[in-house]
């Protein structure tokens, strides 16, 4: 078999079956491990697939700039993001991470609505600086231009002196196994620390995220209270993350 033939076989099986087993898949093919990994590697250099320890897992699609994300706001974030903002309370502190579905998140909260929004999201900020009553706290930082984030040392100080009822977490992967993940190690840093500065931190996540895997690791999925995503979630998968512990909610 050739090279460009195994590759695509790998991809095949990985879209079917949501992993790829590096020992199960030599042994299949009469190949050595060292063959599979290194087909692993060079298509995980691609961005087809995420290498885990033992094999690869799908990549997540959201490695796009925040303008192409942007630009590309699906129906589903929308949805997301109204829902979301219904949850929200009078006189809650809320922390708002970046990314697409928490900028839709911020425009569909009530004109009425009095709360402080924390956010180390200037774009989050900005989305908010016409609302007549929600005070806007935003963190500095370093500026990770990927996502339009603050991260550092300097962030992570400030969020440590916060304490706020619900931090709302942008996603770039979801997974069983590897958890909450993301494409930066700052930026899992930042997350992590929103996450323990909250009482509780709910995930919105469309379904495409849901079964990926990025490179680091932000949490456990038992450390969140809750995702919310859309009917495109395989129902296998539903079932696998409420046995992970995890409280779901398709919109």
């Amino acid at each position: 078999m050739l090279t460009s033939q195994r590759k695509q076989l790998i991809l095949e099986r990985l879209k079917k079956h949501g992993q790829i087993i590096a020992k199960d898949l030599s042994a299949e093919l009469a190949l050595s491990e060292d063959t599979i990994r290194r087909d692993l590697r060079e298509l995980a250099e691609t961005g087809a697939l995420q290498r885990v320890h033992g094999g690869a897992l799908p990549a997540s699609p959201a490695t796009a700039n925040f303008a192409t994300r942007e630009n590309l706001a699906s129906q589903a974030k929308i949805t997301l993001g109204r829902h979301a903002a219904k949850s929200i309370r009078h006189g809650q502190t809320i922390l708002v991470d970046g990314g697409t579905t928490n900028t839709q998140l911020v425009r569909h909260l009530s004109p009425d609505l009095e709360i402080t929004i924390i956010t180390h999201s200037p774009s989050i900020a900005m989305e908010l600086i016409n609302h007549p009553k929600i005070e806007v706290i935003l963190l500095g930082g370093k500026l990770f231009k990927h996502s339009i984030v603050s991260v550092g040392a300097a962030t992570i100080e400030a969020i440590s002196r916060i304490r706020a009822d619900t931090f709302f977490m942008g996603i770039t992967a979801i997974h069983t196994s590897q958890g909450l993940t993301t494409g930066d190690l700052e930026e899992a840093y930042v997350k992590r620390a929103l996450m323990n500065s909250a009482a509780e931190t709910i995930v919105l996540a469309s379904g495409e995220k849901i079964g990926a895997a990025s490179p680091y690791q932000i949490a456990p999925l038992g450390s969140i209270s809750a995702l919310i995503t859309d009917s495109s979630l395989p129902k296998d998968l539903k079932n696998a993350l409420s046995k992970a512990g995890v409280n779901v909610t398709v919109i």
